[in-house]
């Protein structure tokens, strides 16, 4: 069956082979100078095992055009194809796209030539911490199958990257998790009119939650006449509690439960927040434009030290925020009702 025009073509190669069944497209043409004749340029998809599998290959890539020249396809060049189908397959991107912008000494490197000592030296290079260098790995992983696939390298070659070592994650930028200072909550509360999202980090501050309680919180677990929360899921048993509602933050609970979202705190959209698109999209943003320096672990931290600070009990502020602490004695046997809940943290 002739195949259509610009299609590509499939052919039996001769002699004995494992695959010998070749399928290729015209990418253009070059003109002999002696002769002035017209001849085209092949670029070969691949070799198979039977006439099918060459058809199927052939239109495969018809559908999905990628680049054939396995000896100068950049890594940039892999990802971009590879990432033009695999993002419209998952709901965030993020993670693998901060992860990319740690490539950069890779992008203009031939794929076939990035070597183990190469991606090694990305991530020693990289100051990242272990979840960042995770999905990394992850990236590369899904990359080099891709590439695998589309026979631009060996099978073989997927191999080396098990071989990464992330073990040595760390950030030597990262900020140490350190309580706002009393300027900085202030520079936040003259803040909180300008920015609705400047509201999330006063009510982290003043519940001592932790970033993926709040973001997960949702509305029908909120009790706002009766000042009061239940954290339902938390990285702890102890982190699974009810948790008191300061009075200085309830307007800011107001605004949010009016949005059309089933969680407290939502997107633009009113859809739920992933960590990446909140502290990428909102809580850097609104630091660098600050002048602050804290991550949303800190106002875990601020909280704490707020309530120490104004002498509540150390088995009541384990109780608000979830704590495990030392005594874990304590915490599982000592039940603190909700009033002194609310009275311990109206104190700050």
């Amino acid at each position: 069956m002739r195949l259509p025009n610009s299609f590509g073509s499939v052919y039996k190669l001769s002699g004995k082979r494992r695959k010998p069944w070749a399928a290729r497209k015209t990418v253009g043409w070059k003109t002999i100078e002696d002769t002035m004749q017209c001849h085209p340029i092949y670029q070969f998809i691949g070799y198979y095992a039977t006439r099918a599998e060459a058809l199927s290959a052939l239109t495969a890539y018809n559908e999905n055009p990628y680049d054939l020249k396995a000896d100068t396809i950049t890594f940039k060049e892999v990802y971009d194809k590879w990432s033009d189908k695999h993002y419209e397959t998952i709901k965030n991107a993020n993670g693998y796209k901060a992860a990319y912008s740690i490539c950069s000494t890779l992008y203009n490197m031939t794929f076939k030539d990035i070597k183990l000592s190469h991606l090694q030296a990305v991530v020693d290079q990289s100051g990242k911490n272990t979840p960042t260098l995770r999905n990394l790995r992850n990236l590369w992983s899904l990359m080099w199958e891709y590439a695998v696939i589309h026979e631009i390298i060996t099978p073989d070659k997927r191999d080396i990257i098990k071989y990464v070592d992330i073990s040595n994650a760390g950030n030597p930028n990262a900020y140490d998790r350190k309580p706002f200072s009393k300027k900085a909550i202030k520079l936040l509360w003259n803040a909180s009119d300008s920015n609705e999202y400047i509201s999330a980090a006063l009510i982290l501050i003043y519940t001592g939650l932790r970033i993926s309680e709040l973001l997960d919180l949702k509305k029908e677990d909120v009790h706002l006449d009766e000042r009061w929360f239940y954290v339902k899921e938390s990285k702890t048993s102890a982190g699974v509690r009810e948790v008191p509602i300061a009075e200085k933050i309830v307007p800011f609970f107001k605004s949010w439960i009016s949005k059309k979202s089933d969680y407290l705190i939502c997107t633009p959209e009113c859809k739920h927040f992933t960590y990446r698109n909140y502290y990428d999209s909102y809580w850097k943003p609104i630091m660098d434009a600050l002048s602050l320096k804290y991550t949303p672990h800190c106002t875990r931290h601020t909280c704490i030290s707020l309530l120490t600070e104004v002498g509540v009990d150390e088995r009541i502020i384990q109780q608000i925020v979830g704590h495990k602490g030392q005594n874990v004695t304590q915490i599982v046997y000592t039940h603190v009702d909700l009033p002194n809940k609310l009275e311990a943290i109206n104190k700050i």
